[in-house]
């Protein structure tokens, strides 16, 4: 049986009634996090330039925007995918290095919205579009993580699986849609070289596709039967190592969304260890600054392709340099949304504790890489103490769990656009969402005003 078959399988055969409590839970969770970030997004710049594009090209009114209105299913994909990446506070998941939530909810959501189908089925297809993208992004990671940005590249099957599922597929129809998702993946990280506007796109584009796949597929519009594993397939082509076991090994018994991580710091997940080590050191001890001779940040090399920036110019790169996110949690003691500012950029104990921050691989914490996201911080005082601290999770991974009710505070924090009764509202109806007779609850047919 090939790969792409398989998946099919397994997308038919994972009914709701099936989900242990705890994944049901877990998942309206995921949810709820997911809209804490789409909605923190909704107005900034990004966001409204793809909003614009929106409006002007038209389209039948199928689903909610997140920024008011709505639009045909495929372009309500598009843009609230690309809100809830932006405030860079969406979940990741750590062994494929993908962000589900950006991906895969807002393609089921606007579906289930524009089917009128219920929070059961809107749960039991996000609980499928995440496994389906973690397992394929586990069997192409790490050496696809260099080019390629793997939110934008496996989320889109996953996204492509969760929509299969709402549109209640049959096998050959899935398969074609897993086909038609993966000619269709792509995602390059040269965008962080300029902190450009592509970073959004790319999960608005990979739930869009996947949106689109699926439509295709359930017209037996035909896609590669071999997208996967074939010669010239998305393996051969983005990896270097890929393991196909990934795939298939547990696959229909277990729930990789129960491996989800969530973000507690506004700024890339790869400088979360630093920072969490930082802000501990801030609470215990006072440290004046002019104490400090330098601080070295021992971690894994991924974490350093992608973070080791000491001259950022924009709050956005600034959430991409592990430099400064150190400097920051050391000096501001958390590393909230608000406090990433213009203010904070050009801070001058920031700029000047970022020149004596060196970051640099630590072998052992490589070798665990990706399925520890560890450091070391060292932290040279002038008087000859050195102050060591490490960590091998960082908050809000499964090891060093947030509770519910922190992730409740942070979506009512992260929404404060919203009234906080509309806030009261969505929380409440996403945590009682399998008792939603409709997903039109959410946004569709709510009291909730968005213009």
């Amino acid at each position: 049986m090939e790969l792409s078959e398989k998946l099919a399988n397994y997308v038919i055969d994972t009914d709701y009634d099936d989900l242990p409590e705890e994944v049901v839970d877990f998942t309206k969770l995921c949810i709820l996090d997911y809209f804490a970030s789409a909605i923190a997004g909704s107005k900034t710049e990004p966001i409204q330039k793809i909003d614009e594009l929106v409006r002007e090209m038209g389209g039948e009114s199928q689903a909610s925007l997140i920024t008011g209105g709505h639009s045909s299913v495929p372009q309500t994909a598009l843009l609230n995918g690309a809100s809830s990446h932006i405030v860079e506070q969406d979940d990741i998941h750590k062994g494929s290095i993908i962000h589900a939530a950006t991906v895969v909810i807002p393609a089921a959501l606007a579906v289930a919205e524009w089917k009128d189908l219920s929070g059961k089925e809107l749960i039991n297809a996000v609980v499928i579009g995440y496994e389906v993208c973690y397992r394929i992004g586990e069997a192409v990671s790490p050496s696809h993580y260099y080019y390629w940005h793997n939110t934008a590249t496996c989320g889109t099957f996953g996204a492509a699986a969760a929509v299969a599922k709402l549109l209640k597929l049959n096998e050959n129809q899935i398969i074609n849609t897993l086909g038609s998702a993966g000619t269709q993946a792509a995602g390059l990280w040269e965008f962080i070289e300029d902190g450009a506007m592509s970073k959004q796109l790319h999960p608005g584009k990979a739930a869009m596709n996947g949106v689109i796949s699926a439509l295709l597929g359930k017209k037996d519009f035909t896609g590669a039967k071999k997208i996967l594993e074939g010669d010239r397939g998305f393996f051969e082509s983005m990896s270097e190592n890929y393991k196909i076991s990934k795939i298939t090994d547990g696959l229909g018994e277990e729930y990789k969304i129960l491996e989800n991580s969530f973000k507690v710091h506004a700024s890339c997940r790869h400088t979360h260890s630093a920072m969490d080590l930082m802000i501990d050191l801030a609470n215990e001890r006072d440290i004046d600054i002019k104490d400090i001779d330098r601080i070295s940040v021992k971690t894994y090399q991924v974490a350093i392709n992608i973070t080791d920036n000491n001259k950022p110019v924009t709050q956005y790169q600034s959430k991409f340099s592990q430099q400064f996110c150190t400097a920051l949690a050391l000096l501001k003691g958390h590393g909230n949304l608000e406090i990433f500012n213009e203010d904070t950029l050009w801070d001058e104990n920031i700029r000047e504790l970022m020149k004596r921050v060196d970051v640099v691989t630590d072998q052992e914490i490589d070798a665990q890489y990706p399925s520890k996201w560890g450091a070391i911080v060292e932290v040279y005082m002038k008087s000859g103490e050195v102050i060591r601290k490490e960590t091998d999770s960082p908050r809000g991974d499964p090891e060093n769990a947030v509770s519910n009710n922190e992730l409740r505070q942070k979506f009512m924090s992260l929404t404060k656009i919203w009234s906080e009764e509309d806030r009261e509202i969505l929380s409440e109806r996403i945590l009682d969402l399998e008792k939603q007779e409709t997903a039109r609850n959410l946004l569709g047919l709510s009291k909730i005003s968005l213009d």
